[in-house]
């Protein structure tokens, strides 16, 4: 399995340079919605074979103590982390082989003082009029420590997914939560695809890589911060 690695104090060899295109708020025509780069976002561009970055706002590179010049040439998956090992990298891959036109996940990074920072960030292929792709545009927004942008359930989304992850069925959840087997798997169904997760003991191990429970709790309760 590939590991990322957060880059150590000296640089690594970077690629020749090349003039990039300027980043832009709202790139046309890659599929990004308008208003991706919400408020406190920073953009980079990546090459779509390697991920390598090249070109970034200043403010997306002083995330991680290095000014543009430094970080072209650095890639992404060398940066950033998921909480899941290999998340990140498959996002991306669905992205380049087209089976998404973006992808947003929580993840870590290191700050020049070696300190680590939360974020999410947002990942928008960018394709020619012929389909084909021809870069990425990242978008990177940090967030609180505590939180991390991770999901936020309505407050009967988190009882079922508490009674998932402690292994009662769906007739079991029905008859507890007064739902009937039909509104159990619809919602069980809803967080499958919200946590892109192919079956309930994947969506446990998703929520749980997400610090959706609180630790060393029995039977599993979502915590506060994360029910609205």
């Amino acid at each position: 399995m590939a590991t990322t690695s957060f880059p150590d104090a000296s640089p690594r060899k970077k690629k020749a340079a090349t003039p990039a295109p300027p980043v832009h708020r709202e790139p046309a025509g890659n599929g990004a919605p308008r208003g991706a780069a919400s408020a406190g976002a920073c953009i980079a561009h990546a090459s779509p074979g390697d991920l390598a970055i090249t070109a970034a706002e200043p403010e997306f590179a002083r995330q991680f103590g290095l000014s543009v010049d430094e970080i072209c040439g650095h890639g992404l998956l060398d940066l950033l982390r998921s909480p899941v090992p290999a998340r990140l990298q498959e996002q991306f891959t669905a992205l380049s082989a087209g089976h998404r036109p973006r992808f947003t996940e929580s993840v870590t990074g290191r700050d020049g003082t070696g300190g680590k920072f939360h974020a999410e960030v947002t990942g928008v292929a960018v394709r020619n009029p012929s389909g084909a792709l021809v870069g990425v545009v990242v978008f990177l927004r940090r967030t609180a420590d505590g939180v991390s942008g991770g999901p936020v359930l309505s407050a009967l989304d988190a009882q079922v997914l508490e009674g998932v992850a402690s292994g009662q069925s769906t007739v079991q959840l029905a008859s507890r939560l007064y739902l009937s087997r039909q509104g159990i798997e619809y919602r069980v169904g809803q967080m499958l695809r919200r946590f892109d997760a192919p079956n309930r003991p994947a969506l446990v191990a998703r929520a749980h890589a997400l610090g959706m429970f609180a630790a060393g709790q029995w039977p599993p309760r979502v915590l506060p911060e994360r029910v609205r």
